[in-house]
């Protein structure tokens, strides 16, 4: 076990050696790292989570163990564990244990280190049992920072790209990473090796349903899950029910699509959108909206024969809120009007409604304007709400229609808020 940890240790230092990009816009846990709450930092594979733990934890005295070690899983115990651990990180002040999930009864090992004064810096990419499992054992004791793949703010950031342009060549540079970042995503490894996107996307793609997925809930057919997940991304930013997927896929069973969208959603890969309603059975029984976790898997995976930019630019939204703190389950949602017009997404504080937000990539005919601004003007009235919002790719202003303010603002501007 000594001879594990040792070689764990040498690739950690060889990480932690490397020039790293600091994420913004994510939460400061500098103030939580002293004191002995966990710290819980969740998100699909390949986002960054074990960078961004070693950034925090630099300069400090800390352990590590990486659970996505076939190895170490293997042969783990604890008290061998505990022994080689204080042998080859003596003194330790922190322990950084990196997805933790993969770990049989994880949850215990973790409750006891808790327990017993370990500070613990933790990641994984199963939002179902890290959250649920710590919110049972440990609520209260833990902060939880979520961390997806790099928003375009950060992209233009680390490509070196003027965000407020002069030049004619700076402003072309500026359209063109904008639109790579609309098609292409931002997945860290790849920003300055587009070459590679489809393969790498569509590897990690795959790894992502067979490790977290099929393995994890021992689905030995895989072919309904390939399919579920082909039909989701060519199906983004779109209403699905469970029904229409079970049709749409020759599916037998309603509860089958359920449960292995609720398995796709686990690694933060797909995210479902419910529509709001005051009455919780109402929003319970309508269909939800369904988005990716990143623009590049639309591009590797999607049977597209060109991109729907309108429908990625609200994906990309869609995740952008997710960075901001919006919730699915309290402070996110979509919404119909009584007269069937749909607001793409709803934010709520408590009971009230906080904004009403329309992205449409294009408003330049006038049939498309007035579509976006009447669905607006209904939702404010019905919602009570008048904070409105349009955000197109190019377009700034501030509007008043049918006596309602509404601020349009362009992907620049506001990715940049």
């Amino acid at each position: 076990m000594k001879n594990l940890i040792l070689k764990q240790r040498a690739e950690r230092d060889g990480l932690a050696s490397k020039p790293y990009y600091s994420r913004q816009n994510i939460q400061d846990v500098s103030s939580y790292l002293e004191s002995k709450v966990i710290k819980l930092i969740t998100g699909p594979r390949r986002a960054g989570k074990s960078v961004y733990a070693m950034q925090i934890l630099s300069g400090k005295n800390y352990a590590y163990l990486n659970f996505d070690d076939n190895q170490l899983l293997a042969g783990f115990n604890e008290d061998s564990v505990m022994q080689a651990l204080s042998e080859v990180y003596p003194g330790y002040e922190y322990l950084l244990l990196d997805e933790v999930q993969n770990l049989t009864s994880w949850d215990v090992w973790v409750s006891k280190l808790y327990r017993r004064g370990v500070n613990l810096v933790i990641t994984g990419s199963n939002a179902n049992l890290l959250s649920s499992e710590m919110a049972t054992l440990l609520t209260g004791r833990y902060v939880e920072i979520l961390i997806l793949p790099f928003s375009m703010n950060e992209t233009l950031k680390y490509k070196g790209v003027s965000l407020k342009p002069n030049l004619p060549n700076q402003k072309a540079t500026l359209s063109v990473e904008m639109e790579d970042y609309l098609v292409k995503g931002g997945y860290p490894e790849i920003l300055n090796n587009r070459d590679i996107e489809q393969s790498y996307l569509s590897v990690l793609f795959d790894s992502i349903i067979l490790k977290d997925v099929a393995k994890r809930h021992k689905i030995r057919k895989t072919t309904e899950l390939y399919d579920l997940a082909d039909y989701l991304i060519s199906n983004y930013s779109n209403q699905l029910s469970y029904n229409e997927i079970a049709e749409g896929l020759s599916i037998g069973s309603v509860n089958t699509v359920k449960k292995f969208c609720d398995f796709l959603a686990e690694p933060y890969l797909f995210y479902f959108l419910p529509r709001f309603n005051y009455k919780l059975k109402e929003m319970k029984k309508a269909s939800r909206k369904v988005y990716i976790v990143d623009n590049g898997f639309i591009y590797t995976r999607s049977f597209e024969l060109s991109g729907n930019s309108g429908r990625q630019l609200e994906n990309m939204v869609f995740i952008e809120l997710l960075r901001r703190g919006y919730d699915l389950k309290k402070s996110l949602f979509y919404y119909h009007t009584s007269n069937n017009k749909e607001i793409d997404f709803v934010t709520r504080k408590g009971r009230t409604v906080t904004s009403l937000i329309q992205v449409c990539y294009d408003i330049s005919k006038p049939k498309t304007r007035t579509r976006e601004l009447e669905a607006l003007v209904n939702a404010s009235e019905e919602l009570n709400c008048g904070n409105l919002l349009l955000i197109t790719w190019n377009n700034d202003d501030t509007i008043e229609y049918k006596g309602k303010k509404i601020k349009i603002v362009s992907a620049k501007e506001w990715f940049n808020q």
